[in-house]
């Protein structure tokens, strides 16, 4: 499965690294990891809660 997944960083990160997040998307389900720590755990979204998410984010 994460072979096949596309993993991507927010146009927000800066290129020096630090604290920064990746996300993948499925078919039925939104990704979220580290990107430091690209082999541990990850947080799983439905598509709408990722959305109402991103909508509250960009809202503030």
């Amino acid at each position: 499965m994460s072979g096949d997944l596309v993993w991507f960083k927010s146009s927000y990160s800066g290129g020096e690294g630090g604290n920064c997040v990746e996300v993948a998307e499925m078919t039925d389900a939104i990704l979220v990891r580290d990107s430091k720590d690209k082999s541990g755990p990850r947080l799983t979204f439905s598509p709408t809660a990722w959305r109402s998410f991103v909508e509250f984010a960009q809202s503030v």
